[in-house]
């Protein structure tokens, strides 16, 4: 494992800071950025990030990762993750528009025709319009080929009905990738086709969901009678699973880290400054036992992180220790939040930025983290794909295997 900056890396580092310091404040001493939780409640926040994105833009630093010819630099994956290390050194925005730059975007790439790239990858860059997913449905679960919003053609055009849940930002979103079932008579990975979706179309209700944190960042989107023109679809129809793969992927790659929120150095600060029993809770043995071993597994996943990012400087590939990034993260970020409040005790259950320490931040985090294990690939189906990919594992027993979509049996609805 190499912590040194090669003298190439090096460069691009000192060019990236040089132009942070001319163009975005410092942090100061003791100062921390704001989570993303906590820039969300802004009233402005959706065009304050779109403001720092456009300005990103004009320097060539926004999607650095992206090909030359849409906008980026074509930054390799190290170069990608340096710029991270570097902006995070300033308050600056957190990039609010994820889904369209880092995972759909990449789909228009590869499945895209001339002219949807032509006419979309530009204004997304810049996050002049933003971009939802319009994948999970109620019915389905985790199983997303499972999925049974309708379109069929007719004409120049096709007709979409059905339903998608926990759709993050679709209340303020442009445009959405929408996968559909067009073919119910072949097996379900197939027969399912995917289309550019104009939010503002007639046919699309959107339905905030009010979550137990108090906010609503997930949406219901329901679809009736939705006209979307066939130039508005993504790759072949019936072979929408293939640019469905290719979102997942970047999804994977972009949702790695497991989530945001506070991590060990706050949580440590905590038991610095709360009391249990009439004296500061680190000086508790049992406090210590459990700061220590959070430690040590938060350190290895840094460290397997390391292993990645190495492999990546060395321009190799990150070999299977880049799966497990989120398996091991997403849980233990739940865990962090439960033993703050636990150090909270009955202070724990308040959300109040102005009366807790760092501005509630792990209240909302308990709150928020179950829903890091679910998107972008629950725990259980990440444990079956590194088994079944990584370790080689037989696959689990599909009863549904190349059965048409309309013959597999379905449950009583109520």
């Amino acid at each position: 494992m190499d912590f040194d900056d090669t003298p190439q890396e090096a460069a691009f580092r000192r060019e990236a800071r040089s132009w942070l310091e001319n163009n975005a404040a410092r942090l100061g001493d003791g100062e921390r950025a704001s989570s993303v939780a906590e820039f969300r409640k802004r009233p402005d926040a959706i065009e304050r990030s779109k403001a720092w994105t456009a300005k990103k833009a004009d320097g060539k630093w926004a999607c650095i990762g992206w090909p030359v010819e849409h906008g980026g630099r074509g930054a390799s994956r190290i170069e990608s993750v340096i710029w991270e290390q570097e902006e995070a050194k300033f308050p600056t925005p957190p990039n609010m528009f994820t889904i369209g730059q880092g995972m759909l975007g990449p789909t228009i790439m590869v499945h895209g025709t001339d002219a949807q790239k032509s006419r979309y990858l530009g204004p997304m860059l810049r996050a002049d319009e933003v971009w939802c997913q319009l994948f999970s449905e109620p019915a389905a679960g985790s199983d997303l080929a499972g999925l049974a919003t309708r379109a069929v053609r007719d004409g120049d055009d096709w007709i979409v009905n059905g339903q998608k849940i926990w759709t993050s930002g679709a209340q303020y979103c442009d445009y959405g990738m929408l996968l559909t079932r067009t073919n119910p008579e072949n097996p379900k990975h197939s027969g399912i086709t995917y289309f550019i979706v104009d939010m503002r179309s007639p046919g699309i209700e959107v339905r905030p969901i009010r979550q137990m944190s108090g906010a609503s960042g997930f949406n219901e989107v329901f679809f009736s009678d939705l006209r979307v023109p066939d130039s508005n679809r993504v790759g072949q129809v019936d072979e929408g699973w293939r640019g469905a793969l290719t979102t997942l992927m970047n999804e994977r790659q972009t949702l790695s880290g497991g989530g945001v929120g506070p991590g060990f150095d706050e949580l440590f600060e905590l038991s610095r400054t709360v009391r249990r029993s009439g004296r500061v809770a680190i000086e508790d043995d049992a406090v210590r036992a459990r700061l220590a071993d959070i430690y040590v597994r938060q350190k290895g996943v840094q460290f397997t992180r390391y292993r990645s990012l190495s492999a990546l400087s060395r321009g190799g590939t990150p070999g299977p220790e880049s799966s497990i990034g989120k398996i091991v993260s997403a849980p233990l970020r739940q865990q962090m939040a439960s033993f703050a409040l636990d150090l909270l005790g009955v202070a724990g259950g308040i959300v109040d930025a102005d009366a807790m320490p760092i501005g509630a931040s792990f209240s909302e985090a308990y709150l928020a983290s179950p829903g890091g294990r679910i998107a972008g690939g629950t725990d259980e189906v990440l444990r079956n794909i590194v088994a079944e990919r990584v370790l080689g594992l037989p696959a689990e027993p599909r009863l549904d295997k190349g059965v048409p979509f309309s013959k597999i049996p379905t449950g009583p609805r109520s």
